[in-house]
């Protein structure tokens, strides 16, 4: 039958127009009998359910859309529970659209506008170069969290996060401060800024302790375990020597140790390894991470308390950049 509505099914079934709607949406509150005689009516007609109803319900509700930058990046997994939990708090419900890491977030975040039309928007990772260029066309109150740059100036976009080139000068130079001079990075490209500023952190804190930055033991890695064990792969290929990594989080950190593992080598007898994110995997791995911390929690709290009262109070936009904590594990060791 063309054009067949849930007021069809019910009339077809002899069941109520709510009872169809729970069946619908998977609602627990309907007994097995009346679902699978809902199903089979539906099956029969060749009945899809229209989620435009739905889809409008989301569009009048408190809702917030969550960009995600990077399908595979755990600290942002982690960081999605904590950002959830908070937006709870205020009454707001979070929708979440996960992105390829070389993705437009900016084009996403248009569709996303026009779909769904959220109350606000917080971008988890993103490219400054992107929202240099298309961020203008964004109406609504956002948050780019876990990045900061002074690069960015809207009056609808606040940033939260630590700085990451001062917190990659503080791995690095925990490292020099355990005696190490031959010292790798794994990272991501330039055009990714939280990878630029970590690399640039790195090679500053080289520099003040009169040592030459290596371009021979830079590796080029995504945010995830497979492309990070290629990446040591590739770097212990080169046959570079060094005693120490800095990953530029703490997955990478994981996939490297892998490939270290594989060739041989013990970490940190033969290689000492410290990360950057600080994930709950980093305190329960064989070593223990040795990590920088980034204070999620306070991150992703804040991010929806600035969200919020540019949603509901007209707030200016703020940046707020919080503290790294260094996590001694047991994955560096003092030579």
């Amino acid at each position: 039958m063309p054009n067949m509505t849930i007021k069809d099914i019910a009339r077809i079934s002899g069941c109520s127009v709510s009872t169809i709607s729970r069946v619908i949406n998977d609602r627990p509150d309907v007994r097995p009998e009346t679902k699978e005689h809902v199903l089979k009516v539906m099956r029969d007609a060749g009945f899809v359910p229209n989620t435009n109803a739905r889809q409008l319900k989301i569009q009048q509700s408190r809702s917030l859309a969550f960009v995600v930058k990077g399908t595979r990046n755990i600290f942002f997994s982690d960081f999605l529970v904590q950002l959830q939990r908070a937006a709870t708090l205020y009454g707001y419900n979070g929708i979440v659209s996960y992105l390829d890491e070389n993705a437009n977030e900016i084009d996403a975040a248009e569709k996303i506008l026009r779909e769904i039309k959220p109350k606000g928007m917080i971008f988890l990772g993103g490219s400054v170069s992107n929202f240099q260029k298309g961020f203008a066309s964004i109406s609504v109150p956002s948050v780019l969290a876990t990045l900061v740059s002074d690069k960015l100036n809207f009056p609808n976009l606040s940033m939260v996060g630590v700085d990451d080139r001062a917190a990659s000068y503080q791995a690095v130079s925990y490292l020099i401060q355990q005696g190490h001079s031959k010292i790798a990075v794994l990272g991501g490209p330039v055009t990714s800024y939280p990878s630029m500023m970590r690399r640039e952190g790195a090679q500053q804190a080289m520099r003040d302790a009169g040592i030459q930055f290596n371009d021979n033991l830079y590796g080029l890695s995504n945010y995830d375990f497979e492309s990070a064990y290629h990446a040591m792969n590739s770097l212990l290929a080169r046959r570079a020597e060094f005693t120490a990594l800095f990953a530029m989080s703490d997955v990478i950190a994981f996939g490297a140790i892998r490939a270290l593992v594989s060739a041989g080598f013990r970490v940190p007898e033969d290689v000492s390894v410290i990360g950057f994110d600080g994930i709950t995997m980093s305190r329960y791995c064989v070593p223990v991470m040795t990590t920088i911390v980034q204070p999620s929690e306070q991150i992703a709290l804040q991010s929806i308390e600035l969200l919020v009262r540019q949603i509901e109070h007209g707030a200016p936009a703020q940046t707020i950049t919080l503290q790294p904590e260094l996590q001694r594990g047991e994955s560096v060791r003092a030579i």
